[in-house]
């Protein structure tokens, strides 16, 4: 185990003093006063101040646990600056003050991106290094890929009420692998619900995926930037910090580490990162298993009702009762580097794909069988306890629940690991869905997937909804819409293509493909032009269809009009066109004559 700082972290109440008591020293060491500026200039210390209240935002990792390991008391590469404090060896605060490649430039690149969209909130990248410290230990000391996704997705305790919030699942088992609770995701330790609002893509690749370290500095820069807060002032900095996870142990351990990272950082490779003791660690993660989530005694969550809780600012007393905090000597530096991955147990020989032999649905649909395979050894004996990938390839918009390409599941006790209900877009054809036992390809599997078309909306009968004769004058245009309706085995059919012909007359019972008139009542195109067959018709939700206006010529008849679908209904239709009626002429009236008057 890489070596950390020399304040042992004592159960319960010993916590809080011992986070005090090392703010304190940064302090008197001459450190810079946290985040303060002229506006804010009496606040120099976590353990001198009293925290804005918590955050009324969702918190992020829903009173999960976290690492409280603390950062050494001499400024990062260079030693013997605090004086009369007890310090560590050159080695160990240097290696503490790196902080994986990946992982540091995620950081910056999220600074960066917030000094754009959020330039009053003035987010500094060394706060996000602090949370991914305490959160995560920096990815469990950069354990990520070139995209800067965990190898093994990072996982907090079962959000199930027991020293934790009680917490129902959310995302279908999606992100967390569990479909009765939450646990916190990912290097910055979002639980599911919190994802759902807050996730960004900080890497562009079109995803938001809470184990990627890019995605997820992104997300909690936007997330402590929320509601206008300027992080330059020390209550809008402890209001960002709480609503992260509202424990006054959590604020002065971040902004102990803040005020480290501060003072001086460098880049160490990805997988080289100093990870926390569990030792040290009684009530936070612990860094290893699924993602550091258990931890032998889980940190129960504060009551701020009772008298010394999250929200005094007064360290309680030491639990030996002595007055004082226990420091032990600083402990020796482990050579040990660790791995960039996790290999899965070596006994895993295949995985079996097993249930539907392919996966099919309809465009827009679900699929009604999930993937799901089996890990076993080379003498086909299940293996428990293995985690396992699901990867949609190929060109499909088909995605899993919150819009994921990659879930992680892991197997049972039978062996067996199911993905989450997979949902076709509206994409057809083939893609597959690549299985893999995380952190090895040797042993992937690809399940095949089909979207089908949607089918045609059928229809096996046509007609009017009125009884209307249709009549009108050449030269002009009907005054009465035709309306019809169109139904399958009795019930109405909606969404049904229906195509409209003005048809000459002696075909209109000989074909199936009647000959389009060239004279006699048209409709108009978009352009006004005279149209007599109209192919862009459908039947709205209720299967009742409108036909646009029709007009006429100077020809006049009786015209026949046919409706078609392609189930083969057909209604065909009588249109009167009459000569306008004569006008009546009028006479000039004679004026009477009157008889000459004789003289």
């Amino acid at each position: 185990m890489a070596p950390h700082i020399g304040r042992r972290l004592r159960k319960g109440a010993a916590t809080t003093a011992v986070a005090a008591v090392v703010m304190a020293a940064l302090t008197a060491s001459q450190a810079p006063g946290l985040a303060s500026t002229a506006r804010d200039q009496h606040h120099d210390s976590a353990a001198d101040e009293k925290p804005a209240p918590p955050s009324a935002d969702t918190p992020i990792d829903g009173g999960s646990s976290y690492h409280t390991d603390l950062p050494p008391l001499q400024k990062p590469g260079k030693p013997g600056t605090s004086i009369d404090l007890p310090g560590l060896p050159d080695d160990v605060a240097a290696a503490e003050a790196g902080i994986p490649a990946t992982v540091l430039d995620a950081y910056k690149k999220a600074e960066s991106a917030l000094k754009e969209s959020k330039p009053g909130c003035n987010l500094p990248w060394q706060l996000l290094a602090a949370i991914g410290k305490v959160e995560s230990g920096q990815a469990r000391g950069g354990r990520v890929d070139a995209e800067g996704t965990t190898y093994t997705p990072i996982l907090g305790p079962v959000l199930n009420g027991n020293g934790f919030a009680r917490i129902t699942d959310t995302d279908g088992g999606a992100y967390d692998g569990d479909t009765t609770h939450d646990r916190a995701v990912g290097p910055m330790q979002f639980i599911p619900s919190t994802w759902a609002t807050w996730g960004r893509d900080g890497n562009g690749d079109g995803e938001k995926n809470p184990n990627n370290v890019y995605d997820a500095a992104l997300a909690a820069g936007a997330y402590l930037c929320a509601g206008g807060r300027d992080l330059s002032i020390k209550a809008d900095l402890d209001k960002a910090i709480l609503g992260y996870n509202h424990s006054q142990e959590y604020l002065a351990t971040v902004l102990s580490w803040f005020e480290y990272y501060k003072k001086g950082t460098h880049e160490v490779p990805d997988g080289t990162g100093v990870l926390p003791d569990p030792d040290k660690n009684k009530g936070g993660s612990d860094g290893g298993g699924d993602g550091g989530g258990g931890s032998e005694s889980p940190r129960p969550l504060p009551d701020p009702t009772e008298p010394g809780g999250d929200h005094s600012t007064t360290p309680e007393p030491p639990a030996t009762g002595s007055g004082e905090v226990e420091t032990p000597a600083p402990e020796t530096p482990s050579p040990e580097t660790p791995s960039p991955e996790t290999p899965a147990p070596a006994t895993v020989a295949r995985l079996k794909a097993v249930g539907a032999a392919k996966l099919t649905a309809t465009a827009g649909e679900q699929f009604a069988d999930k993937p799901r395979v089996r890990a076993e050894t080379a003498a086909g004996k299940p293996v428990a306890g293995v985690w396992v990938q699901y990867e949609i390839r190929g060109e499909t918009d088909a995605r899993f629940p919150w819009n994921a390409t990659r879930v992680s599941r892991m197997t049972g006790s039978d062996g067996t690991a199911t993905a989450p209900v997979l949902r076709a877009g509206e994409t057809t054809g083939s893609f597959t869905v690549r299985v893999t036992v995380v952190g090895r390809t040797a042993t992937a599997t690809d399940i095949t997937a089909t979207v089908k078309a949607r089918p045609v909306p059928q229809a096996d009968a046509l007609a009017r909804v009125d009884d209307k004769d249709l009549k009108a004058e050449t030269g002009g245009s009907f005054a009465d819409a035709v309306g019809v309706k169109a139904s399958y085995k009795g019930k109405a059919a909606a969404g049904v293509p229906v195509t409209a012909t003005m048809i000459v007359d002696d075909a209109a019972k000989a074909t199936d493909k009647p000959t389009e008139n060239d004279k006699g009542p048209y409709f108009k195109d978009a352009k006004g032009k005279a149209v007599r067959t109209l192919t862009t018709l459908k039947t709205d939700a209720t299967g009742k269809l409108v036909l646009p206006k029709i007009y006429t010529d100077d020809h006049a008849g009786t015209f026949l009009l046919r409706l078609t679908t392609g189930d083969g209904a057909t209604l065909t239709i009588e249109l009167t066109v009459t000569e306008p009626a004569a006008q009546p002429t009028d006479q000039p009236t004679a004026e009477p004559t009157s008889a000459p008057t004789a003289q």
